[in-house]
């Protein structure tokens, strides 16, 4: 898979050369593709916003340069071509998933000021997503939480047991984690992890996942029944 993502700031995206992500790329897993937009405006200075028509404060993203931009990378629209955008559908589980599977490559593009023109968003984008109920100063952070979201379920990237173990995974917070020392603040690690029983550590972690989603976030509970 090749992830691509177009943007006015690419300096911004140095947090995903680090960690899981730059050894996963390193490995070829997946690729990731950081594309500067500015150098395919046709404006002699590299100009890539205006002026809302209507008025408004800020300024808004021209299409010419996001829309030659994206034809450039894929000419043939064989990737699925996603926007950050808080009017998206909440990026999800399932969501991050379905993108990691979907046998297509990904680009995702990051508005700034007050957004894009609608009518590059109306010739190009597949799909709007949003990482939650705010506003934030341009798509870049939302494109990285996409990114490293996505990423962990491309197979290769993470242990398998691990992605399955993660929160909202099975619709329930993930359990408590303790490692060394097994006394700490004299706070000792439950005596059931230590036991090597794996079958009663499982029943245990099931029941603190419960138990922690009941008491942070019951609504999770409330859309499984």
């Amino acid at each position: 898979m090749k992830i691509s993502i177009l943007t006015l700031f690419p300096e911004m995206f140095e947090p995903l050369r680090c960690s899981i992500i730059k050894r996963a790329t390193d490995k070829n897993i997946f690729e990731l593709n950081i594309v500067d937009i500015r150098p395919f405006s046709l404006d002699k200075h590299g100009k890539c916003d205006d002026e809302p028509f209507g008025g408004g404060a800020g300024m808004v993203m021209t299409p010419q340069p996001i829309y030659d931009a994206i034809n450039s990378l894929d000419p043939e629209h064989k990737a699925l071509r996603i926007y950050t955008s808080p009017k998206g559908a909440t990026l999800s589980v399932p969501t991050a998933k379905r993108l990691a599977t979907s046998q297509r490559d990904l680009i995702i593009l990051c508005g700034h000021y007050e957004g894009v023109d609608q009518r590059v968003l109306d010739l190009c984008i597949d799909e709007e997503i949003s990482i939650g109920d705010y506003v934030l100063t341009g798509g870049e952070l939302p494109a990285m939480v996409i990114v490293d979201c996505v990423s962990r379920f491309i197979p290769g990237t993470i242990k398998e047991e691990s992605a399955s173990g993660d929160s909202f995974s099975e619709g329930l917070l993930e359990y408590p984690q303790y490692t060394r020392p097994r006394v700490f603040m004299d706070m000792e690690v439950p005596e059931v992890l230590l036991s090597g029983h794996h079958e009663n550590i499982q029943k245990w972690r099931q029941m603190q996942s419960l138990a922690i989603t009941k008491k942070l976030r019951p609504d999770l509970l409330e859309d499984k029944q």
